[in-house]
């Protein structure tokens, strides 16, 4: 990465290319745009033009092609399929394409790399794009060989006449020319049934340099003339928006470190040294004497705080008459339910270099969103949003908003108060005690059922505080001039997780919304946000429902589903499980273990899963152990199997992990999640086996894969640990103390 970065569009483009550009969603403009992700937001400041010029695939001279997206790779796999689906259309071997840089100026703005959405909802965009591509160059290589284009036939971007007469490649069409076209939409991508790419578990990219540590992450990025920085802040943040301001700096206490320069804009503090080792030393030692940040309830407290705080009420859906179908209910189930604070928690903490000069600005970091932090790192060093490019560079992976904006702003804060390019990554207290983190959920849930297992009616109330649009380093750096208002009200209670997946007639959901900076901790989503706490809460009570009524689990679920894809991934795990009917055929004791087993469903927002989970249980140490989960994920049509098995490994591990390990803890001053002893995270010998299911659906849109098994896996685990000791743990996670204060029928708060 060097400040030549913006030439780059010019570099990739030397010799000749063909350019497709198009509008699907509504007029983009030099000036400003309209992300076409899932949460659709205003993005300020120069895009490629989505109406008119907008660059996704370039046609290369030597017959190769490269795929501009717009999209970061987290380590999902996501770029990935949007090559292989644009190879499938361009008629193109995967060793011919490969994906552009993702970088602000050069790659599309198609929203932020989150909710699932890259083949979802990117994935449409390309294709789209690279059929028209090939259509035109179709009508190109016709004229150029004198036959008619139905007589044509492509392989790997060799366009043939009839009989072998001649040939044409892609790249010699295009010549030195370049062509700018609009999407006609009269281009018809290919059918199902003639994909040959589509659907196949292609290699993920970079395997080989990743694991001979060839790769560069963004923590590996360097510039001529680079220092290092690291921010000075409290060990673990207080209240969120009451910033705990700098009441005194005491720059003696680094005189014996040498060439550090200490920065401060309004609250932020920050040290630059030219050796990394020095920064990290001034970063310690630096004495900086804060105000207060405010009161926390700290974790004792949490769920009365919760209960108790001043909430912006709305109904999220209502169908039938709940009240009057509870009064007639043979069997009602109402039970509370726990959910704490979560931590993204990257196996790196994160990283970012910037390059600011008074006429610009060059930051590369491991983002989700390009165009997001353009937007926020102008901000916060006072550039307009055009003078700034931000490049995507990979970093581990980070499951949500952790805190890549924030380092990024620090980077662009530090680079420009010492006129050098630095480099500036976090420390772990850093990471943890400043994370946008998964917020605490509070769930009251309701469901009845008539004798024979008919659901009847469910509510769910869930409390939580929403969102957090702002980063810590703006909040130091720019909050004493404008302070943030606090989180409007966010839909927390996901309509698409809560029962809507039985056919209840009668179905409320009560969304509480409290506000952050009511003496709360900040917020964002994390890797499928407020999934597990949803069907934690939903999946144990609809399993109590069918336990009450001596019904099989799967067979109650099974009676109470009309969607035959919800079905599908119900009966996708009981046949990989084996699953035995009846109502305690899990549960085994022997030398003081206990084992169970247990069954649930669950999605993000419109993908199916399922899962089934066995677990082992210690009686005397309260230890869970979770032997083996069961994966089943329906997101359509899947373009790269492969990928979706791994997502559901990754998302049954990180379940299991957030089940049984993670809770972000916090006194009444400031976190106090800090490292991962007071954060700890399965460990591999604690691992459960897996079994991922891909249940294939050619004939459906694809959606999202990266997200949708969470939250059954959470309930399955639940519900296999009910099996094995008989009560119900009601909040999560299910640490040993919980689990030993639940047999010996203690309270488990």
């Amino acid at each position: 990465m060097t400040r030549a970065c913006n030439q780059g569009r010019r570099l990739l483009l030397k010799g000749g290319a063909l350019t497709v550009g198009f509008s699907l969603f509504g007029a983009g403009g030099a000036a400003s745009a309209v992300s076409p992700g899932p949460f659709p937001g205003y993005v300020p400041g120069p895009v490629p033009d989505l109406q008119r010029l907008d660059s996704w695939i370039v046609i290369h001279p030597d017959n190769s092609a490269s795929l501009l997206t717009g999209r970061s790779e987290l380590g999902q796999g996501g770029v990935l399929g949007l090559l292989q689906i644009a190879a499938e259309e361009l008629d193109l071997s995967m060793r011919q394409i490969r994906s552009g840089p993702a970088r602000t100026g050069d790659a599309p703005e198609t929203g932020e790399t989150d909710a699932s959405s890259s083949i979802e909802m990117a994935g449409k965009l390309v294709r789209q794009a690279a059929a028209e591509a090939r259509s035109v160059l179709l009508g190109l290589a016709a004229a150029r060989l004198g036959v008619s284009e139905q007589e044509l036939r492509v392989v790997d971007g060799v366009v043939h006449a009839p009989a072998g007469a001649a040939s044409v490649t892609y790249g010699e069409l295009i010549g030195e020319r370049r062509f700018d076209l609009r999407i006609t939409g009269k281009a018809r991508p290919k059918p199902v049934s003639a994909y040959r790419i589509v659907g196949q578990s292609v290699p993920r990219l970079h395997v080989r340099e990743k694991v001979t540590g060839q790769f560069t992450y963004v923590q590996g990025v360097t510039l001529p003339g680079m220092l290092h920085g690291r921010v000075v802040r409290p060990r673990g943040q207080g209240v969120y928006g009451r910033v705990a301001p700098v009441l005194a700096i005491d720059a003696a206490s680094i005189d014996d470190i040498p060439g550090v320069r200490i920065v401060r804009k309004g609250n932020f503090v920050g040290v630059v040294a030219d050796k990394e080792w020095h920064a990290v030393k001034a970063a310690a030692q630096l004495k900086v004497s804060w105000g207060s940040a405010g009161k926390l309830p700290g974790n004792a407290r949490l769920y009365q705080a919760m209960r108790a705080a001043k909430t912006t009420d709305s109904v999220i859906l209502t169908t039938g008459e709940v009240g009057p179908a509870f009064d007639r209910a043979a069997c009602v189930v109402a039970a509370t339910y726990h959910a704490p604070y979560q931590a993204h928690a990257p196996f790196a903490p994160n990283c970012a270099v910037a390059d600011v000069r008074p006429d610009g600005a060059a930051v590369s970091c491991a983002t989700q969103g390009i165009y997001v932090t353009r937007m926020e790192v102008a901000k916060v060093i006072g550039m307009q949003p055009e003078q700034v490019t931000v490049t995507h560079v990979e970093g581990s992976g980070t499951y949500g908003p952790s805190c890549y904006h924030d380092v990024a702003q620090a980077a662009a804060i530090m680079s420009q108060a010492v006129g050098r390019p630095v480099r500036v990554q976090f420390m772990r207290w850093d990471e943890f005690g400043w994370d946008n983190y998964g917020p605490a959920h509070l769930a009251d849930v309701k469901i009845a059922a008539d004798r024979h297992g008919k659901l009847l009616a469910y509510q769910y109330d869930g409390w939580q505080h929403g969102w957090i649009g702002s980063e810590m380093s703006d909040e130091l750096a720019l909050g004493t001039e404008a302070p943030y208002a606090p989180s409007g009200p966010a839909r927390v209670v996901n309509k698409a997780n809560a029962g809507a997946m039985y056919a209840i007639p009668n179905r409320r959901l009560n969304n509480h919304h409290i506000s952050a900076s009511d003496g709360f901790l900040r917020g964002n989503p994390l890797r499928s946000p407020v999934d597990l706490a949803i069907s934690f809460a939903s999946e144990q009570t609809i399993d109590e429902v069918a336990h009450r009524l001596r019904i099989d689990p799967a067979a109650f679920r099974r009676a109470n589903i009309e969607d035959a894809r919800w079905r599908g991934v119900l009966e996708a795990v009981v046949k990989a499980s084996k699953w035995e009917g009846g109502i305690g055929k899990g549960r085994k004791r022997k030398h003081g273990l206990a084992r169970g087993r247990g069954i649930a469903l669950g999605t993000h927002f419109v993908s199916y899963g399922a899962a089934v989970a066995d677990v082992e249980v210690n009686l005397q140490t309260g230890v869970i152990r979770i032997l083996h989960v069961w994966g089943a994920l329906d997101a359509g049509l899947v373009v790269n199997p492969g990928l979706v098995e791994a997502q559901i490994v990754g998302m049954l591990t990180q379940a299991s992990s957030r089940m049984l390990k993670e809770e972000v803890t916090f006194s009444e001053q400031a976190v106090t999640s800090l490292d991962w002893m007071s954060y700890p995270v399965l460990r591999f010998d604690e691992h459960p086996g897996i079994t991922p299911i891909v249940v294939q659906r050619t004939d459906q849109p694809s959606t999202g894969a990266g997200e949708e098994a969470m939250g059954a896996a959470a309930g399955a685990i639940a519900n296999a640990v009910f099996d094995a000791i008989g009560v119900r743990l009601r909040q999560f996670p299910m640490t040993p103390e919980r689990v030993k204060a639940a047999v010996g029928g203690k309270p488990t708060a």
